[in-house]
């Protein structure tokens, strides 16, 4: 979506631009991109995209690791795109365990409403690019447009989605965060 001359786009963490693990990436010395991931956010950064992390960050909720690790994961995230000539305008991540019922862990809407909210736009057809379930339940139910990609959990994804009797008629579904990118480059033009 365009907003004031400039598109958003939304990203999930986990499996997206980074490898997940059922784990929990608790350290900056397990955060690993993926393949291709910040070099994705910066051509999408170049190309004009205000770019957003939405994260689940439960494994702080569960005291796997604290907010000062997550802090340093996502400091090392912004220097690597950074280095590549792009940028991240704002990550948002719920660091609540699931027992909580919060409003903000997805597929909940409370962290696309934050991130609407700060960068003053609408969420309204928005690309957002998961993994998960969760991340297909929240763009659809704040009106994004809801992107998987096949690395982390998004082959399980499609698999469990499938099974469930959903068509995945309204999503797109790329190899991996370089490839959903080039589309939306492609897109632009």
């Amino acid at each position: 979506m365009t907003v004031n001359g400039a598109r958003v786009v939304i990203l999930d963490r986990d499996g997206v631009i980074n490898e997940d693990s059922d784990d929990y990436i608790k350290t900056v010395a397990e955060w690993k991109p993926l393949p291709g991931s910040i070099d994705a956010i910066a051509r999408l950064s170049q190309a004009g995209y205000r770019i957003a992390v939405a994260t689940n960050q439960s494994g702080i909720g569960r005291g796997l690791f604290s907010l000062t690790e997550l802090n340093a994961m996502h400091h090392l995230l912004n220097e690597l795109v950074t280095a590549q000539g792009g940028a991240i305008e704002m990550i948002a991540f719920c660091p609540h365990a699931p027992p909580e019922q919060c409003n903000c862990r997805k597929p909940n809407p409370g962290l696309l409403e934050r991130i609407a909210y700060q960068m003053q736009i609408n969420l309204t057809g928005v690309p957002l690019i998961g993994d998960s379930v969760s991340d297909i339940q929240v763009a659809r139910r704040v009106g994004a447009a809801p992107w998987l990609v096949l690395t982390g959990k998004g082959e399980r994804t499609v698999t469990q989605l499938k099974a469930a009797g959903d068509s995945l008629h309204d999503v797109m579904i790329s190899r991996d965060l370089y490839a959903a990118a080039t589309h939306l480059l492609r897109q632009k033009h």
